[in-house]
């Protein structure tokens, strides 16, 4: 009789277990990454890019190309001088000059939405009437695609080819900006430098899955 029960136990016991499904380890999905900004400014009563301006509008270019098929958002601004309805109109003009310098650097008109406001959205609050000229600007969004979950390894192993192979001074600081860009997870930026390195350099990339 109590080898019966033993036996009955065992076996309770084995269902049980069996019945037990491992719970999947859920981790939480990680944040999108932050999006690429950058600004310009104008003059007064000006859709003039400056050099300045054109040079933040080259940066603008060569981020969104890092960045994939990505729509590009140019929110124009006025400052609190003039009338709502000019300062809305001027906004959606100076939206434009951005947009037309990017097309030039070969970002899709397609790609990029252009948007007025006007005197809403101050970076300086002041009153009405006021010439502010940090008010008199665009601002340049360029969203940041996920990365997909093998990239930082892919990342990690194409740093760890670049370290067997003799390195070429003009190249070091290239390749050591490329790895902090991966460090800090970005690694669209980061990846076609490494590859061009290890392709210049006639090293075979790692696979990438």
């Amino acid at each position: 009789m109590f080898k019966k029960l033993i036996a009955v136990c065992a076996a309770a016991f084995l269902m049980a277990a069996c019945d037990e499904t491992p719970q999947a380890s859920m981790q939480p999905p990680p944040p999108p990454p932050a999006p690429k900004t950058f600004m310009v400014f104008f003059d007064w009563d000006s859709i003039k890019l400056s050099d300045q301006a054109l040079r933040t509008l080259t940066q603008a270019g060569d981020a969104y190309k890092t960045s994939g098929n990505v729509q590009v958002t140019v929110t124009g601004h006025t400052d609190t001088s003039g009338s709502p309805q000019y300062n809305m109109a001027l906004s959606l003009r100076r939206a434009n000059a951005v947009k037309d310098v990017l097309v030039r650097q070969g970002v899709p008109a397609t790609a990029i939405t252009t948007v007025g406001r006007g005197e809403q959205g101050l970076l300086v609050p002041t009153g009405d009437g006021v010439r502010e000229p940090q008010n008199r600007r665009a601002e340049i969004v360029i969203p940041q695609p996920a990365a997909s979950p093998n990239d930082a390894a892919y990342c990690a192993a194409l740093s760890a080819k670049y370290r067997t192979i003799d390195r070429a001074n003009e190249v070091q600081a290239a390749a050591a900006d490329a790895m902090n860009k991966c460090a800090q997870g970005d690694y669209a930026a980061g990846i076609p430098v490494l590859e061009k390195i290890l392709i210049d350099g006639k090293v075979p990339l790692p696979p990438r899955t």
